[in-house]
């Protein structure tokens, strides 16, 4: 962030297609447009399962997480070309990997000024530490973090 100006020159938004993703967008969409910033939207998807004694997993298995990452590719596109459409400078990225490591690392390389992410309530438990993700994000993340509760109560 420019500590003069205020300027956010770009916006991470990690989601994961859960009920609060559209929140999520739709709130970091109100700032990059606000801001005149860009604005990421990343999708960590999980990693390749390992399998004991297979070099790449049974073909079932293969097949079947390769649907998954093309479906998850073309929403992240599609939402992408929504906020274009839009007139804000969207880019998708989709990554593998452990989920709080990769939002951060991409945070990093990207040089982002904020993090906009949803954060799950599940119950009691889980609105004192936030989710675990939303939690690891918080806490080590070199820049401004901002958490939306997927529900309001």
């Amino acid at each position: 962030m420019d500590p003069g100006g205020g300027n956010v020159h770009g916006i991470l938004v990690p989601i994961d297609f859960s009920d609060a993703t559209d929140a999520v967008v739709a709130w970091a969409a109100e700032l990059a447009e606000r801001f005149r910033s860009r604005l990421w939207l990343l999708h960590v998807a999980a990693p390749d399962p390992d399998f004991v004694g297979y070099e790449v997993g049974p073909e079932s298995v293969r097949s079947q997480r390769a649907a998954k990452l093309r479906s998850e590719h073309r929403e992240l596109q599609d939402r992408t070309e929504a906020l274009r459409e839009r007139g804000i400078d969207a880019q998708a990225l989709l990554v593998q990997g452990p989920t709080v490591e990769k939002i951060l690392s991409e945070a990093a390389s990207l040089e982002a000024d904020l993090i906009v992410m949803g954060s799950h309530g599940r119950g009691a438990v889980g609105r004192a530490l936030l989710g675990s993700v939303s939690a690891g994000v918080l806490h080590a993340a070199r820049c401004p973090v901002t958490i939306l509760p997927s529900r309001r109560e």
